[in-house]
């Protein structure tokens, strides 16, 4: 009982400074890092930035799991989808975070499409749920659009807009969406090397800067690592390639908070040869 309570403490006071629900990886740049690249873009670069979903260029599937500050009563799971179509490419996000007595669940839609050869913009549709034992459910709904800008073939940048126009739990309740804005850069030194930026101003909050890089070792081994300033949270990662498959295992350190590790899965079906359908 007095964990349970302690845990439902923490999500509260956490939903209270965050004023956002449904939450992000702790080292949130980890997962989107590919957002602003080509080369390393993977399925999961499309939930930072919905326009990265354009460039996917087979059907891939994708989840990531971490256990939060070690507490398995915060531990976030999240699926992601991505199938390419000749109309544009649609894309699947589905979250949840918490426990039994506490969670947070999303599903997002969405849809992304070139516009010429050097712009791309993406947009996604956000159902969210907060659900607490013996008090009941809360949902909203919001939407989240974004660009990436091909500036030269080594050199992207994007803007991202999360819930623009706000949206509250309910009829009864103070309980709303933060709006988050962002803008990034990602620079392809080679197709080995790649580094990323990202000023992002969430609602009542100060202005955080994401941070990382990614480095391909070998044809079957990368490694990725960061920094977001706000909370000085440094993260880390190792990716190994098995045909299809790509594994992550990741790390993420607070100062006071501790660490959360998390473990990241890619499949990637198969481009058909061409001529074959």
């Amino acid at each position: 009982m007095t964990k349970t309570f302690l845990i439902l403490s923490f999500a509260f006071f956490h939903l209270v400074i965050n004023g956002q629900t449904v939450r992000r990886p702790v080292a949130a740049l980890y997962t989107g890092l590919g957002a602003y690249s080509l080369t390393h873009a993977d399925i999961f670069s499309f939930t930072n930035n919905q326009a990265t979903l354009a460039q996917i260029k087979n059907a891939s599937a994708g989840v990531y799991g971490e256990r939060r500050f070690l507490l398995e009563e915060l531990s976030l799971y999240q699926l992601a989808v991505a199938v390419p179509t000749g109309s544009g490419n649609f894309g699947l996000k589905a979250g949840y975070y918490g426990f039994s007595d506490y969670n947070e669940t999303q599903i997002g839609l969405a849809y992304a499409r070139k516009l010429g050869q050097k712009v791309d913009v993406g947009v996604q549709f956000n159902y969210n749920g907060i659900r607490i034992s013996s008090y009941g459910n809360a949902s909203a709904v919001n939407f989240e659009i974004g660009t990436v800008l091909h500036l030269t073939d080594r050199l992207h940048a994007g803007v991202h807009a999360y819930n623009p126009v706000g949206g509250k739990f309910g009829k009864n309740t103070d309980e709303k969406l933060a709006s988050v804005y962002s803008f990034g850069f990602g620079y392809e030194a080679s197709e080995k090397f790649f580094v990323s930026a990202e000023i992002e101003k969430e609602e009542n909050q100060s202005v955080n800067i994401n941070a990382g890089m990614q480095y391909k070792f070998l044809p079957q081994l990368m490694a990725r690592g960061g920094i977001a300033t706000h909370t000085s949270m440094l993260y880390a990662g190792v990716g190994l390639y098995l045909k299809n498959f790509r594994l992550d295992v990741t790390a993420s350190y607070h100062p006071q908070l501790g660490v959360t590790p998390g473990l990241l899965l890619l499949y990637n079906l198969p481009l058909a040869p061409k001529g074959e359908k």
